[in-house]
């Protein structure tokens, strides 16, 4: 049976510039070069929360765009619905123009299962949701949606080569009050949402990679955060449905074996 390859179709994306010079203050623009401690204070605030939550679910929509040869953008959008029960359990469901998938991680087993084509996927995985996480993007080429936020110390990972960052003021996402910070590495430039309460539940989230001459753009909303979701054992279990195929993953770390 020929090995099927359940990778994320990803792009880094881009929203455009849009005005943003008529909307950013001379005071933010000054501070864009220099680490302002009030932009990771509050990116901490958030992350700490995150990490100690037990268990939470959120509803994310995607937009992922490609560059045609021609240099025109075209965006695809995936909704995904994502459950979270630590220190290792895992559901995502997303559905969407690029992609419709299902991934489940136990404890044991990370599987990923494509309605579409009625195949699904079994691989033994590590222990913790952090080294599952990394086990699927360096082993599996699966990305997991909004994967990076789900981190117990996201906070350390998402600084770790930080240049500059900066607090853009208050936005309203989704009905929420949020502080907007901007972040620039020296190949990446990201953007948070972060709701302005006692639960600091990010909303929105933009990534652009500039080495990538077209700069792609990926934008996550984030809504319907739940930190008291009705969680059972069998959330976390799949059962391959009728006439289901289980077929293997292609693994980046071993020269693109199957796993068997």
């Amino acid at each position: 049976m020929a090995a099927v390859n359940f990778r994320m179709a990803a792009a880094w994306f881009a929203l455009g510039a849009l005005a943003l010079s008529a909307v950013v203050s001379t005071e933010v623009r000054a501070q864009a070069a220099a680490v302002d401690p009030a932009a990771t204070q509050i990116l901490r605030r958030m992350t700490d929360y995150l990490g100690s939550l037990q268990q939470f679910s959120v509803h994310t929509q995607n937009t992922l765009e490609e560059v045609l040869e021609s240099g025109q953008k075209i965006q695809f959008d995936i909704s995904a619905r994502v459950m979270v029960q630590r220190p290792n359990k895992l559901r995502a469901e997303r559905e969407g123009d690029l992609i419709s998938q299902f991934i489940v991680y136990d404890g044991k087993t990370l599987t990923i299962y494509n309605p579409a084509d009625n195949y699904y996927a079994v691989a033994a995985a590590p222990d913790t949701l952090e080294e599952t996480l990394h086990f699927a993007r360096d082993s599996l080429d699966i990305v997991p949606p909004s994967g990076d936020l789900l981190y117990s110390n996201a906070f350390d990972l998402l600084t770790a080569n930080v240049t500059s960052a900066m607090v853009v003021g208050k936005s309203m996402i989704g009905g929420v009050k949020c502080d907007h910070l901007a972040f620039r590495g020296p190949v990446v430039d990201w953007q948070i949402w972060i709701a302005d309460g006692d639960k600091p539940f990010p909303h929105k989230y933009v990534i652009v990679t500039r080495n990538d001459p077209v700069q792609p753009e990926y934008i996550v909303l984030m809504s319907h955060w739940n930190i008291a979701p009705d969680v059972n054992d069998t959330l976390f279990t799949f059962t391959p449905p009728q006439g289901a195929k289980k077929t293997d993953f292609l693994r980046l770390d071993t020269g693109r074996t199957p796993v068997r």
